[in-house]
């Protein structure tokens, strides 16, 4: 059995969070690129991660601050859901995965470090794309910085209406 192990992530899960939602902040922010939101549908809104596991991990973030996934009605899920498959697409033709995860972590116990706000994750995979240095170093190695990537997503969502 093979394991990915991220231990930089338990510094975010265990620091002290801000007043608000930061997701409700952010869907609220009229800068899209500070804000690092690539796409805005009906129901539901696509970010980078801030503290990505991989270049190119996105969320998929309904507008409705709520935590239950239950709660989230159909039009949105669904929405989500096309969303997720066309952002595969356009990270396939930019930054070219071998594969995906995509999920979620419904409460604190499971690993959700913002579990006020249901929010989903899609994270390209490349094979041996694990390595010793989140292992040993507890550092991950990002190879672009998050506004260049930004930029070279953000023509690919902008089609997404057109």
């Amino acid at each position: 059995m093979k394991k990915l192990w991220a231990p930089w992530r338990m510094k975010y899960i265990k620091s002290e969070r801000e007043k608000g939602c930061v997701f409700c902040d952010k869907h609220k922010s009229k800068n899209d690129r500070d804000s690092l939101i690539l796409y805005r549908g009906e129901f539901s809104f696509i970010i980078m991660n801030l503290y990505p596991y991989n270049n190119g991990h996105l969320m998929f973030i309904p507008y409705l601050h709520e935590s239950n996934p239950q709660n989230i009605d159909n039009k949105t899920k669904l929405e989500i859901l096309n969303l997720c498959d066309l952002s595969m697409n356009i990270l396939k033709e930019t930054i070219k995965p071998e594969g995906f995860n995509f999920g979620a972590n419904f409460g604190r116990s499971a690993g959700a470090g913002i579990a006020q706000h249901l929010h989903y994750h899609l994270v390209p995979r490349w094979n041996g794309d694990t390595n010793f240095m989140p292992v040993l170093n507890e550092t991950k190695t990002i190879i672009q910085e998050l506004k260049e990537t930004y930029d070279s997503l953000i023509d690919y969502f902008i089609k997404i209406n057109e």
